[in-house]
């Protein structure tokens, strides 16, 4: 599967963005100003960025909309999609800049920066479901772990998220279930 490096870098902000969500024993990781320069300093947005309460609170309304995109299918993303490019008033243009080559910006520099999240990450899931990719949006495997991710693997076999360890976590759990049921 193969995206621009644009669409895979708005791709794993979104996913960042909506794993910061509180879910089982996991805390909100978006609650303050500092989780948000956390969140910047692994997601890094060109343009005007108002570190402020304000700001993250806006994300943290932003969040929910994109969490929406992984519980449903390709066809009923659409609209969803179409949604988000509406309401952050999104007019792709191309831009060249720093280190990045000719890439899309879909918002204006000078837009908030949860509108220009809302709308880069809605182009990004365009690409998505234009390539036929849609299968590769997923919601991690473990019991116990509701993170999402984007399977890259080159067969699509991939089932736990990397913000938790699942994988690991989930093969020595069954590792042991496999010696249980072996000494009874």
């Amino acid at each position: 599967m193969v995206f621009t490096p644009d669409t895979r870098l708005s791709l794993a902000a979104v996913v960042n963005l909506v794993n910061t969500l509180p879910g089982h024993d996991d805390p909100d990781r978006l609650e303050s100003v500092d989780d948000l320069d956390a969140f910047l300093a692994a997601n890094p947005y060109t343009g005007s960025i108002s570190r402020t309460p304000a700001t993250v609170s806006a994300l943290r309304d932003v969040r929910g909309r994109l969490r929406a995109l992984w519980d449903v299918d390709r066809v009923d993303a659409v609209p969803l999609v179409n949604e988000m490019l509406r309401d952050s008033g999104a007019l792709p243009q191309l831009v060249i800049h720093d280190t990045f080559d000719w890439h899309i910006h879909a918002t204006s520099d000078e837009s908030p920066l949860e509108t220009r999240i809302l709308a880069e990450g809605a182009m990004a899931f365009v690409d998505v479901i234009r390539a036929d990719e849609y299968d590769r949006i997923r919601v991690c495997s473990a019991d116990d772990c509701d993170a999402v991710y984007i399977d890259y693997s080159r067969n699509g076999s991939k089932r736990y998220c990397d913000t938790g360890n699942c994988g690991n976590r989930m093969n020595v759990n069954a590792y042991r279930a496999r010696k249980a049921q072996e000494t009874v």
